[in-house]
C-alpha cells in the first residue's frame, strides 16, 4: 500500500476557491447604434472599441477584459446587425452570427430612447434559436429618458421576449455614459460564465493588436469629422509603425504611416478639408488617443487614397482586412 500525503487545509481551499473562478465570454449584439460599443468601454473601465453616433462604426468583433478576484469576463463587442446592401454588410452580419454561437451569454442591447422595431424583432427572432445560451436583455441610453418611458421600454422588452419565445434570465437598465447600472450588468453576467481558470493574463485588457486599435481610433477621428457625407466609406490601414531610430531613451518617438481609403476622389476633398484643415484635425485627434494607448510620444503620418467601391470589391475587402 503506498501512502499518499493528504492535501494540506491551505491547498484545498486554494482549489475551492479556483474551483468557484469563473470565466467565460459574454456577446453584446443589437442593432447598429444601439450602445454596444460604449457599453464594453464602460465595463472595461478604459477605450478598448471606438465609437460614434454614426450606426455601423464597429466592423469586427472587439474583446474587452473586465478582470475581478473571482472571475473575468471576456466581452465581445460585435458590429450591429442590420439588413446589408453591400458585400461588407453581409460579411459583417457573418461576424455577428459567428460570434454569438460562440459565447456563454449574450447581451442583447436595445437603446431605451427608441420605440422596439423591427430591427430588434428581426434579431430576437434569430436568438431565439440559440436555446442553450442565456440571454439578458439590456436596456442602454437608460439617461436620456425619464422613469415613465423607461418603465414601459422595460415592459416592451418584456413583451418582445414573450413574442419571440426568449425567457431573458435579466432585463438590465443601464447608462454607459452616467455609469449607472454598469457594475451590476457585469455582477449579473459573471454567474452565468463558466467555472475556469483566467484566459487572459491580469492587467490585459484587450486582446486587439496594437496596430488594429491604432487604425480604428484613426477611423473614429475621420468619421467625427465627416458627419453625415460619408459615414460608411472610409477604411484606415496602418502600414507602419516603427521607433524611430537614434532618438535619446528617455525621448522616444514612435513613427506610425497610415492611409485612409475611400470609395471615389470626389470624396478626398471632404475628408482633407480646405487646405487640409480637416484632415489635420483628424490626426490631432488621433494622435492624442493613440499616444494615451501606447503610452508614448508618435509623429503620425496620414495620407488619403481611393479604393474604388471597396464595400462592394471582394479583393478591395480582403486588402482592407475584412
Amino acid at each position: 500500500m503506498v501512502a499518499m500525503d493528504a492535501p494540506s487545509p491551505t491547498s484545498a481551499a486554494a482549489d475551492a476557491a479556483q474551483a468557484q473562478h469563473r470565466s467565460g465570454f459574454a456577446c453584446f449584439v443589437g442593432r447598429p447604434n444601439a450602445g454596444k460599443s460604449t457599453l464594453t468601454n464602460a465595463l472595461v473601465g478604459t477605450k478598448v472599441a471606438i465609437t460614434s453616433n454614426r450606426p455601423q462604426t464597429t466592423r469586427h468583433t472587439v474583446r474587452g477584459i473586465v478582470h475581478r478576484s473571482d472571475a473575468q469576463l471576456v466581452l465581445v463587442d460585435t458590429p450591429g446587425l442590420h439588413k446589408p446592401r453591400t458585400l461588407l454588410g453581409e460579411r459583417l452580419n457573418d461576424v455577428v452570427r459567428t460570434a454569438w454561437a460562440e459565447v456563454d451569454v449574450i447581451g442583447f442591447c436595445l437603446p431605451a430612447d427608441e420605440r422596439v422595431g423591427p430591427g430588434d424583432r428581426f434579431i430576437a427572432g434569430e436568438l431565439a434559436g440559440l436555446k442553450r445560451t442565456p440571454k439578458v436583455a439590456v436596456v442602454t441610453k437608460s439617461d436620456l429618458v425619464g422613469s415613465k418611458a423607461l418603465a414601459e421600454q422595460l415592459l416592451a422588452v418584456d413583451r418582445l421576449g414573450k413574442e419571440c419565445g426568449i425567457e431573458w434570465a435579466e432585463i438590465v437598465p443601464v447608462s454607459a455614459v452616467e455609469d449607472r447600472q454598469v457594475t451590476l450588468l457585469a455582477d449579473l453576467l459573471i454567474p452565468m460564465l463558466p467555472e475556469g481558470p483566467a484566459l487572459y493574463p491580469d492587467g490585459d485588457l484587450t486582446d486587439e493588436p496594437e496596430q488594429v486599435m491604432v487604425a480604428e481610433l484613426i477611423r473614429e477621428a475621420a468619421l467625427e469629422g465627416v458627419r453625415d457625407e460619408l459615414p460608411h466609406s472610409i477604411a484606415v490601414v496602418v502600414e507602419e509603425m516603427l521607433p524611430r531610430e537614434g532618438r535619446p531613451e528617455d525621448r522616444p518617438l514612435l513613427d506610425i504611416h497610415a492611409n485612409i481609403f475611400l470609395e471615389r476622389p470626389s470624396q478626398k476633398g471632404i475628408v482633407i478639408g480646405p487646405k487640409g484643415k480637416r484632415l489635420k484635425d483628424v490626426g490631432t485627434t488621433s494622435r492624442r488617443h493613440i499616444e494615451a494607448l501606447l503610452g508614448t510620444p508618435v509623429y503620425l503620418d496620414l495620407h488619403v487614397k481611393v479604393a474604388k467601391d471597396w464595400q462592394r470589391d471582394p479583393k478591395q475587402l480582403r486588402r482592407l482586412g475584412f
